[in-house]
């Protein structure tokens, strides 16, 4: 059997995915902790060491990165079959997982900024990776946002030069009482919200989508944008009762209420999809920002287990509808494409925290702890809302794309039975099932068992079930004809555009400087400047010139004009 690229690298990733799996149960049970320092050289007295930390955290979320990773180049197999240069997207791929491997292991900002920057840069030539103008924007707003995180990583590791090593984990609890050691929190907890796109930096997620699915996939699960938020993880001891950890939780539930509401406005299925990472990732944030480190890890991990699984079979339609991805031109898929349909249904229940599913676990355990917590009314109405906004998008997809009428004139039934893209996503499907039981099994000593009144135990399902009937009504056309007349066209701009940050990051943060430059070029250098310059000193030396030529041409009239103009220069000196 001839092995191609993605199957060499699919087998050795799923191997090494195992066996980091393996070792991080004995990690667990054994409560175990290897801190390496490998010294990489050693110069008179001076030494590069590269630190390594191996704890079940780290081992874990490794194994859950590889195992995604190998999942998804082999789901690429068939999905960027007929791209030339398959063997340079793969190698792109296998990057970023190995830059996203240095973050998870590294105690150290040096070594951290090693993998962040590495993410940072091949995320760009990833989104850019089908060359034309739109990936092109979208490449350069997801950099330059990440930039402004790589810049605030710098500067902690600038100001740590104070401090006699750059292993953070030996400063955390210095940190959390030193008033002037708040300014790395501050720097690192920067760079987790750019790298996160937590509110003001959202607007790179959605546009991030013009890379290939199955980068979109790796990226929405389980690298990129979780980067921040495995970062924080470890930072957790300086956002608990802190004023910092305070706005992160109002910053982390703004984040996701803004997500479900656009999600609910928006008709790209990849973009529907990216909001809804976007909603679970300020869910992560304003957990952890609650100080329950652990339990925004175990949401980490649940939720890259089906959204690389809802990434790949919106893939699998993308292909099937000859590349159209406008959610209105669907219908009635169910009956064209079963297989990656149901893969599709049990996906996005899980992501609405459908009872015993990967997502309930986690999902419905936060909003629990919510309800069992000391908070404010807003808080903790933007939780319950953003839920059932969560199922209000969530069933207003399946109701446009999955039944009804077959509302497309372009589709390719044949491909449903593609082989290896459904091998992909039947891998996914088991733990999108069971991996949350299993993880709830796994990383909680013992069984988590809270006692709340009866509204509010029940609250969360209302919530939901109140959200799916919601997007029954939204998935009417009538309704959305109606809300997209010219009397509500403000208000459904605002909501479906991320709260204009998309406008906000890219032409209020250029506009007035491109304005700028245009006036002064137009009025120093092609202006005064100009005037009394270089070009002013050449049109008054030229008609100098021409003056001085017209002079010398040995006219008769110009020789008798210059002899009279001098007899009467000499007799009015002759008078005076």
């Amino acid at each position: 059997m001839k092995l191609s690229i993605c199957l060499i690298n699919f087998y050795i990733l799923l191997f090494i995915a195992m066996m980091l799996f393996f070792n991080s149960i004995i990690f667990i049970f054994n409560d175990l902790v290897i801190f390496i320092e490998w010294e990489i050289l050693s110069f008179n007295s001076n030494s590069i060491v590269m630190t390594i930390l191996l704890d079940w955290m780290s081992l874990l979320f490794m194994s859950f990165v590889l195992f995604i990773s190998s999942l998804v180049i082999y789901y690429s197999e068939g999905y960027m079959s007929g791209d030339y240069n398959i063997n340079r997207f793969i190698l792109l791929v296998l990057l970023f997982v190995l830059s996203m491997m240095f973050l998870i292991i590294s105690p150290n900002l040096i070594s951290i900024l090693l993998g962040w920057d590495g993410l940072g840069l091949v995320s760009y030539c990833l989104v850019i990776y089908y060359q034309n103008v739109k990936s092109y924007n979208a490449g350069m707003i997801t950099a330059l946002s990440n930039r402004i995180g790589d810049v605030a990583l710098l500067m902690a590791i600038a100001w740590m030069l104070n401090y006699g090593s750059w292993n953070y984990i030996f400063y955390l609890e210095c940190m959390k009482n030193c008033f002037e050691m708040q300014v790395i929190c501050l720097m690192v907890i920067l760079a987790g919200m750019t790298k996160s796109a937590q509110i003001p930096f959202s607007s790179w997620l959605p546009a991030a989508m013009a890379a290939p699915t199955p980068v979109s996939a790796l990226v929405h699960s389980s690298t990129l944008v979780t980067a921040g938020v495995y970062l924080l993880i470890r930072f957790n001891v300086l956002l608990e009762n802190t004023w910092i950890g305070q706005f992160m939780l109002l910053i982390g539930c703004l984040t996701m209420f803004m997500a479900g509401l656009g999600a609910n406005f928006e008709f790209d299925l990849k973009k529907i999809i990216a909001l809804s990472t976007l909603s679970q990732l300020g869910l992560m944030m304003s957990i952890l920002s609650m100080g329950f480190p652990v339990l925004a890890y175990f949401h980490l991990l649940t939720h890259a287990l089906f959204k690389a699984l809802l990434f790949m079979c919106a893939g699998a339609i993308i292909h099937n509808m000859m590349n159209s991805q406008d959610i209105r031109f669907m219908g009635n898929l169910v009956t064209q494409m079963p297989l990656t349909i149901s893969c599709m249904h049990i996906a996005n229940l899980a992501l609405c925290g459908a009872p015993f599913l990967a997502g309930f676990y986690s999902k419905d355990l936060i909003l629990e702890i919510v309800s069992l917590s000391n908070l404010n009314v807003l808080i903790f109405m933007l939780y319950f809302i953003s839920t059932g906004l969560t199922v209000c998008y969530s069933l207003r997809l399946i109701y446009y794309s999955m039944v009804g009428f077959i509302n497309t004139s372009s589709l390719n039934p044949l491909s449903d039975e593609e082989f290896f893209m459904l091998k992909g996503m039947l891998g996914l499907l088991f733990f999108a099932v069971f991996g949350g039981s299993m993880l709830s099994w796994l990383i909680f000593p013992s069984p988590v068992m809270i006692c709340l009144p009866l509204n509010l135990k029940m609250l969360a399902l209302v919530v939901s079930l109140f959200g799916g009937w919601l997007g029954l009504e939204m998935s009417k056309f009538k309704l959305m004809w109606s809300c997209y007349s010219l009397n509500f066209y403000k208000y459904i701009t605002f909501f479906g555009s991320m709260w204009f940050m998309p406008i906000l990051s890219t032409k209020f943060v250029s506009f007035l400087f491109l304005k700028m430059g245009y006036l002064m070029i137009k009025t120093m250098d092609h202006g005064w400047s100009e005037m009394f310059g270089g070009q002013g000193m050449f049109m008054f030396m030229k008609n100098k010139s021409v003056l001085n030529q017209f002079i010398q041409m040995n006219n008769l009239k110009i020789y008798w004009l210059s002899m009279v103009l001098w007899m009467m220069i000499i007799l009015f000196i002759m008078m005076f």
